[in-house]
């Protein structure tokens, strides 16, 4: 079979290793890829945005699936034009997207269904914005969430601990003309993420795993697209897992398949594990990034039947998936002043010694320049190893990152910090 990989991140190239090694393949093509992904894949000269070029060239390479990394094409119907002409997808259509197209789409969806998450507010001006604010506000605290409707590229949420705080937030998101946000309570708890397969109607528990969004060390500074995760998340009991699923996740499902857009692909489920059980903080409608690298880490089996399977609407006929028990920890080096502005060209050097002792380096923001790779992007390279503890995976995984030579990267050195205080907990006599 011939696949057709969509994407150019850390994200995809963690699909492509694993798909690369299915013995259903006969080739892989990926646009626009990178070079990590050029190692498992013929690279397609292809406008990923030009619908009618990916048609064009799915039935001139006789594609039997396209695989949907990334999420901006889903949200803008890819996968619908793609299924158009009976070619198997993975991927949710544009109306499913909408679930992380829209996070006012999604906080309706839950009020309707009776789905547990944050009390919110839809907001569509400046001052009713700020006018909402009273609604959060305890004593002289104000503590809430305020999320840009649209897609962010996970930097598009701040997390207000003051009203001067929120007040900032909401002028900053107004400032240059009409937009729409959701104004929402602060949840008290820990995240985790839980990712479910879902071919229309049926679904699969795929994996958890735990990010940390913040740039800095201890959870301190801006929010990014991802500094690093582990799967699976502990903090995610067999108990609160099912309830998510049971909760949350099918009746998402359910509703979705009831309005006639089924949803096909894999749904992350960003969760906030409260004191009354786990609560919907976000979806995702695609692998996060860098989550999927640790879970293909740990996954064991055949992507492809997988894939294919979701895609066909033949998810049931499948065992459940299967995970190896060891921990998988990524450790995201970035390009000096992400999440702002960040300085690109910088060389790499060393992947080849980072690998040399078990860890993989996933590429994401990278290009070669003259045959030398150079960072081209906010988050360049996935660090990513396997342990038999969090706090050996990780030991393994910073191992990797020091022998990379990437003078203008940098990353956080405390992935998996409240994994590895738990298990140090648990080893005291």
């Amino acid at each position: 079979m011939n696949i057709l990989l969509i994407g150019s991140g850390g994200r995809e190239h963690a699909l492509a290793w694993r798909l690369a090694q299915s013995p259903r393949l006969d080739t892989l093509f990926a646009a626009p890829g990178n070079p990590g992904i050029a190692e498992h894949a013929q690279i397609a000269e292809l406008d990923t945005a030009d619908h009618r070029a990916v048609i064009d060239f799915v039935r001139r390479q006789q594609i039997g699936l396209v695989v949907v990394g990334p999420e901006a094409p889903l949200v803008e119907g890819l996968a619908d034009n793609v299924r158009a002409i009976g070619v198997p997808v993975f991927g949710p259509g544009r109306e499913a997207a909408k679930l992380e197209g829209s996070k006012g789409f999604t906080k309706d969806l839950c009020a309707r269904v009776g789905i547990p998450t944050a009390r919110y507010f839809r907001v569509t001006s400046r001052d009713g914005a700020l006018a909402c604010l009273d609604d959060f506000a305890d004593g002289d605290t104000c503590r809430c969430v305020i999320k840009a409707d649209g897609l962010a590229a996970g930097k598009g949420v701040t997390v207000a601990m003051s009203r001067d705080e929120a007040e900032a937030a909401i002028r900053d998101l107004f400032a240059h003309g009409p937009a729409e946000a959701v104004i929402e309570e602060f949840l008290e708890g820990e995240e985790a993420s839980l990712f479910v397969l879902s071919d229309g109607t049926g679904s699969a528990s795929f994996g958890s795993a735990q990010d940390h969004k913040r740039v800095g060390d201890g959870d301190t500074g801006a929010n990014t697209g991802g500094m690093g995760a582990y799967s699976p998340a502990a903090c995610l009991s067999p108990q609160d897992e099912e309830r998510a699923l049971g909760e949350i996740v099918r009746p998402t499902i359910d509703a979705l398949a009831a309005a006639g857009t089924p949803y096909v692909g894999v749904l992350y489920a960003g969760l906030m594990l409260t004191a009354d059980g786990p609560k919907l903080i976000e979806y995702n409608v695609r692998f996060g990034d860098p989550e999927c690298q640790v879970l293909m880490a740990r996954f064991d089996g055949d992507l492809v039947q997988v894939l294919l399977a979701v895609a066909e609407g033949r998810l049931a006929d499948l065992p459940a998936p299967r995970f190896r028990d060891e921990i998988a920890l990524t450790v995201v080096m970035a390009a000096r002043g992400y999440p702002g502005t960040p300085e690109t060209g910088g060389a790499i050097r060393g992947i080849s010694d980072a690998e040399a002792g078990g860890a993989r380096v996933f590429q994401a923001g990278t290009r070669l320049q003259d045959g030398q790779l150079v960072a081209s992007g906010g988050r360049v390279l996935a660090v990513t190893a396997t342990g038999d503890s969090v706090r050996a995976a990780q030991t393994a995984a910073y191992a990797a990152v020091d022998r990379i030579d990437f003078p203008t990267g940098f990353c956080r050195r405390d992935i998996g910090w409240r994994e590895i205080a738990r298990e140090d907990e648990q080893a005291l006599p």
